[in-house]
């Protein structure tokens, strides 16, 4: 057979080798199409340089055993096993995305794409477990997340199955641990047992392994997923070995100040050293998941830090936060025209105002901060105008969600008037409305009601600005203008 360097346009039993996809230590990995049944797949050899190696094979033999017995959406399905002109092969699901191990070089992962991925891994291993099969070589290279965003587990090629080998036997052998080179100290083919950075105690000190080690791993990647950085660090493999036995890990949230108490805790939790204090079972771990998740989504748990957010959603704090500016500016633009009007035969002169606490139309949980933060950062705003009493945002906040009338709460917070006003974001558009409300006779003063494209929000704040503080200059008495205090 040639060389698994020019396989590509070749035909291997009746998979048609379309391109290669990558390669390491222990696999050549190509796409091909399956001419029987006109599907992609990927089709799996050994290096050349093991390719007849016998503890290799048994290794290779090994992963296609492990993962042909599960069928389970968050593991890499087998298609086939064969072998073409002495040359075995392993034809598994063609998967478009990438490795675990490429997406979090970046850094670490938002909170809510880290409890879907951890959710979805724990079910795989759960799935594992039950069969009796235990992976024994959890890291982030071994877990693919595919384009649609879910995660499947990767090479069984270590995995310990149900029935133990005897001792003495090229299965036995597997089970000795060395330590392969290179930053991460990726296993050695054919001989290292587990990723070292990676490992669990009992595994390093090669003791017998149950499901629990995989746990302790996955804890290992979950904290990466959650900082960026492993949690047992060291120059050579002994020293990340002697971490792992003896250190305690930096704290999560001293590295990502997004982790919540409750995520550390389940990070802890899968890093004890002791196993009788870990987590016995993967479901477990799946169902603190799955209560965090729901904590998350109606912003009662983990949610974003005020100081950094996750990537995905600054595009959307900017949106409603420069929306917030754009009601602040039109606000503060016809103070003068409401207190001009109210002077005169419209009423009293309004000296004192509360912003209540804006409204989500979104039905999102999620842009609860953000709505909050508007309410925030209008009355810091308003407060720059010496002429008015705005009332601070911790006594106004106790009014969220309240059924009281406006006259009500204004009478309580000894204002003459109130604003109030909501936001409502759906796909592109964002629609934002404010009003201000005369509080003594819950008569509607102003108001005004702006939706807009989101790229537009920033470009549109800016003129309405400059347009609006010249209309603010000309509308304050001279008594109002010396007053004022701008930042």
């Amino acid at each position: 057979m040639a060389d698994s360097q020019s396989l590509t346009g070749q035909t291997v039993s009746h998979y048609h080798i379309v391109e290669k996809l990558g390669g390491g230590g222990m696999g050549v990995v190509y796409k091909a199409e399956d001419t029987r049944l006109h599907r992609f797949v990927a089709l799996k050899f050994l290096p050349d340089g093991i390719a007849n190696d016998p503890q290799a094979l048994m290794r290779f033999q090994r992963e296609a055993q492990a993962a042909s017995a599960l069928n389970h959406p968050g593991i890499c399905t087998i298609h086939d096993v064969g072998e073409e002109s002495g040359r075995a092969f392993i034809a598994m699901e063609y998967l478009e995305g990438a490795t675990l191990k490429h997406i979090i070089t970046s850094g670490p992962l938002e909170i809510e794409r880290l409890l879907d991925l951890a959710i979805e891994i724990t079910e795989a291993l759960d799935a594992a477990h039950a069969k009796g099969i235990i992976h024994r070589d959890i890291k982030p290279a071994n877990i693919f997340v595919t384009q649609r965003g879910n995660a499947k587990i990767l090479d069984f090629g270590l995995a310990k199955l149900p029935t133990r080998a005897k001792p003495g036997t090229i299965s036995e052998s597997l089970e000795t641990m060395s330590i392969g080179s290179g930053a991460e100290f990726l296993t050695s083919p054919g001989a290292m047992m587990g990723t070292v950075a990676y490992m669990s105690p009992e595994q390093v000190r090669a003791k017998d392994l149950d499901a629990r080690t995989d746990l302790f791993s996955f804890g290992v990647v979950l904290y990466e997923m959650a900082t960026g950085k492993i949690p047992f660090e060291g120059s050579s493999s002994g020293e990340i070995c002697g971490a792992i036995l003896h250190s305690t890990p930096i704290p999560a949230s001293q590295l990502n100040p997004h982790i919540s108490a409750e995520l550390e805790s389940l990070v802890t939790k899968t890093l004890e050293k002791d196993l009788s204090l870990r987590y016995q079972h993967a479901a477990d771990i799946t169902a603190d998941l799955r209560r965090l998740k729901r904590d998350f989504e109606t912003g009662k748990g983990v949610r974003p830090s005020p100081k950094v957010l996750p990537k995905r959603r600054s595009v959307g704090l900017a949106i409603l936060l420069a929306a917030c500016l754009l009601i602040v500016v039109l606000f503060a633009a016809n103070v003068g025209g409401w207190r001009a009007r109210l002077l005169g035969n419209r009423g009293p002169a309004i000296g004192s105002i509360a912003v209540l606490p804006m409204q989500n139309l979104s039905h999102d949980p999620e842009q609860e901060y953000f709505v909050d933060g508007m309410t925030d950062e209008l009355t810091t705003d308003l407060s720059k105008i010496g002429a008015l009493r705005v009332i601070s945002r911790t006594s106004a906040m106790h009014y969220k969600g309240t059924n009281k009338t406006l006259p009500e709460i204004a009478r309580e917070l000894k204002v003459d008037a109130v604003v109030e006003g909501s936001v409502m974001r759906s796909g592109n558009r964002v629609r934002i409305t404010a009003q201000l409300i005369h509080a003594e006779t819950d008569e509607h003063i102003w108001g005004e009601t702006y939706e807009r494209d989101m790229g537009d929000v920033l470009r549109l704040q800016a003129e309405v600005a400059q347009t609006i503080a010249q209309q603010v200059r000309v509308q304050l008495t001279p008594q109002q203008q010396a007053r004022r205090q701008w930042n």
